[in-house]
Order: C-alpha cells, then structure tokens, then sequence
C-alpha cells in the first residue's frame, strides 16, 4: 500500500495502520474524531468539539465547522484527521454523512490552494484486532 502521507491529501482515504507514528515522520498533526455515539447533527458536531477541542464558543454548524478545519491559528500546516468508525456512521446517517463529506472535502480544496494540506482517514476500529 502507498504511504498516505507521501502524496497529497486526495478525498477521504483509509488510515494507514500505524497513522500517529507515521504522520509523526512526516510532522503531521493528528487528531481524532469518534463517529460511534453520533445520531443527528448535534451528536456530530461535539464529536469534532471533543476530538479538535474546541471551545464551547464553537457554533455547531457547518460554516462553523469549515471555519475551524481552515483556520490557519488554530490548525498546523499539515493535519491528519482520523475519523473512527467512520463506515458504520456513513451507513446508518447517509445524508447527515453527505453533507459533512462536502464541508470536509471543501476544506480540503481550500487548504490545498493555500499550500496546506488535511488528510481526511477513515479509521475503522471493528476490523482492527487491536481494538477487539
């Protein structure tokens, strides 16, 4: 398998095994956000205020989303967000899913134009042994 982090961010792709210590050669931050206990919009969104820490000021919608993932002070240069469990949220939420894909995926374009990257793993802890 190619290393994710060798080539520019592309769409939303699987999470290499090791992705910590993998992005830690490359100097990529890491977050992690868990997909498991979301059931609507409002579960989604403290996911990403838990797994970004963000503050309580944080507006819970999509702009606001998009604005923290482009955030050059509050973000590094170069981030990988880990989205667990990730498969099984997009099975059971498809639109709710879909619409979180257009924010991620525009944040993306717009860090990538800015010559800043954010990787977009899904992560999927059932078929992990190492999380049995």
């Amino acid at each position: 398998m190619m290393q994710v982090f060798g080539a520019p961010p592309d769409g939303l792709q699987l999470a290499p095994h090791d992705v910590r210590l993998l992005a830690a050669g490359h100097q990529i931050g890491v977050r992690e956000v868990g997909f498991t206990g979301v059931r609507d919009k409002d579960t989604l969104m403290m996911a990403f205020l838990s797994g970004l820490a963000l503050t309580e000021r944080f507006g819970r919608n999509w702009d606001a989303l998009y604005d923290v993932l482009t955030d050059p002070q509050a973000r590094p240069a170069r981030l990988a967000l880990v989205l667990c469990d990730y498969a099984q949220f997009r099975g059971r939420h498809v639109q709710l899913g879909a619409q979180l894909e257009a924010v991620l995926l525009d944040a993306q374009r717009t860090l990538a134009a800015q010559g800043r990257a954010l990787w977009l793993l899904i992560e999927e802890r059932d078929s992990d042994p190492r999380h049995r």
